[in-house]
């Protein structure tokens, strides 16, 4: 009766405060043994019918847990090929070892500087370990589902608007993080989270816009103030210059006059130079 007990399936715990189940191949018994031989007798007896029950084929991407009489037979799953089972104690169970993407329903979370959101997200994942997705979870899949939706409320509850709209990349890791851990004892790998979308409330986008609009006009009455002063500043620099030679006056006049010429207007209006009008102010 002891040694039965220790060959048995296990709790044990991996870390603090999680337990799971550990699979050991473990024997029939006696009464288990016996059932086994009585039943593998009957099905030679009638094996031409039976044929079919006892062989089974699993794909390349399929691993096949086999349990005899209620024990795993094997602590690895079978496959991918062709085996044999008993069709009367034998019990297969096909697990698909592909990849499964799934879409997180919208959560309305509250962030940690109280603004309401609507996120929504994807979550890729696998079966690592085939065993331990029969044996410790009833269904891995629909779990992992429940799991996602909670862990994508608990991550977001400790962030800002702020971070959540500009570091989606961080959350996505820190979710996977916290899902491969949660999962590990269920036979599951998450291999990849992404948030899809971020949703605001109508009054709150209407306020960031205004925010952002805002700040471009500041920024922009500040670029127009900086061209006029550096303009101001090359117009002195450029008087200073004129000032020094008389004749560099004269021909920007004349550049002047060719660029009116050029315009074909009706009518021109030509500018007395500044030292025959000063001759005239000092008579």
């Amino acid at each position: 009766m002891e040694s039965q007990m220790e060959s048995g399936p296990k709790i044990r715990a991996k870390s603090k405060g999680d337990l799971f189940l550990d699979v050991g191949s473990g024997g029939l018994g006696c009464c288990g043994w016996f059932i086994f031989l009585l039943l593998g007798v009957l099905t030679l007896c009638i094996l031409p019918y039976t044929i079919w029950f006892c062989i089974k084929v699993v794909n390349e991407y399929e691993r096949a847990v086999i349990f005899r009489l209620g024990r795993i037979t094997d602590r690895k799953a079978k496959g991918p090929g062709v085996f044999f089972i008993f069709p009367f104690t034998d019990t297969l169970v096909r697990l698909d070892l592909r990849t499964v993407s799934f879409n997180i329903p919208p959560q309305e979370i509250l962030t940690k500087d109280s603004v309401t959101v609507c996120v929504d997200g994807v979550v890729y994942f696998r079966v690592s370990d085939p065993i331990s997705s029969v044996a410790n979870v009833s269904d891995a899949d629909f779990s992992t589902r429940l799991l996602a939706q909670t862990t994508l409320r608990n991550v977001l509850g400790t962030k800002n608007l702020a971070e959540l709209l500009s570091d989606r990349e961080g959350i996505s890791h820190s979710m996977q993080a916290s899902l491969d851990e949660a999962t590990d004892p269920w036979g599951i790998k998450v291999e990849r989270v992404e948030i899809k979308d971020v949703k605001l409330p109508h009054q709150l986008q209407r306020a960031m816009a205004a925010e952002a609009e805002a700040s471009r006009e500041a920024r922009a009455k500040v670029i127009s103030a900086e061209g006029e002063m550096n303009a101001s500043r090359a117009l002195k620099e450029a008087s200073l210059v004129i000032s020094e030679s008389p004749s560099g006056l004269q021909l920007r006049y004349l550049q002047t006059l060719t660029t009116i010429a050029a315009e074909k207007n009706s009518t021109i209006i030509f500018p007395l130079p500044m030292d025959m009008i000063s001759q005239f102010m000092r008579k």
